[in-house]
């Protein structure tokens, strides 16, 4: 018998083996007008595997694309898109540039420390001011967080002072907002979402029907 093991490997097995022995017979083919008329037919036949993704942006340059792959860029053809070349395919992805700084608090995230050094390029004012209070007690939440027991604002002032460089001093003019407070905040909008999310389900059951 004649097993799929025994056959040549599919370059591109989504497509399947009655795509792949077109794709051989079309390279066969002498003649240019009649090889690019095979090419066409092959391309519709292709999209029609995958109607959903006709509305994809430069989805019949993909099939392109992919035909040119499955004839291992052997098909002499008037593509109406330019063919990628075998060397760009195989050259290695570049690589993504991660962030190697460090965190000085993680439960704070690096986005805080971004935000405190805006602030202190901030000038001198009201404005300056409002911002540094609103970063305090984003700052008490999250450290509630992660500890949700209690913190004291001194803490908070004193991890202000040291992500800041010394620049932020809150000392006295400012007055944080209480533990509790912001832990009913918290809460209040995890019920809310899971109250939104209750419905929307219910919704779905068909529990409440429009009158």
């Amino acid at each position: 018998m004649d097993y799929n093991s025994n056959r040549e490997k599919l370059i591109l097995p989504e497509y399947g083996r009655n795509i792949q022995n077109m794709v051989n017979h079309c390279i066969a083919i002498e003649d240019k007008e009649e090889r690019n008329r095979a090419a066409r037919a092959i391309i519709d036949v292709m999209g029609n595997m995958y109607p959903y993704l006709r509305d994809i942006p430069d989805f019949r340059h993909k099939l392109w694309d992919h035909l040119a792959i499955m004839s291992d860029f052997k098909l002499d053809i008037d593509s109406p898109y330019e063919l990628p070349s075998q060397e760009k395919l195989q050259e290695p992805p570049k690589k993504v540039p991660y962030s190697n700084g460090r965190i000085k608090y993680r439960h704070y995230g690096r986005t805080m420390e971004l935000l405190i050094d805006k602030a202190v390029e901030y000038e001198e004012g009201d404005e300056k001011k409002i911002l540094i209070a609103l970063l305090a007690n984003h700052m008490k939440k999250c450290y509630l967080v992660w500890n949700k027991d209690a913190v004291e604002d001194d803490k908070i002032v004193l991890d202000m002072e040291e992500l800041s460089k010394g620049a932020i001093q809150m000392k006295d003019e400012y007055t944080l907002s209480e533990s509790k407070t912001l832990l009913y905040r918290k809460n209040n909008n995890n019920n809310n979402n899971n109250n939104n999310k209750r419905r929307y389900n219910n919704n779905q059951k068909g529990y409440f029907k429009k009158k």
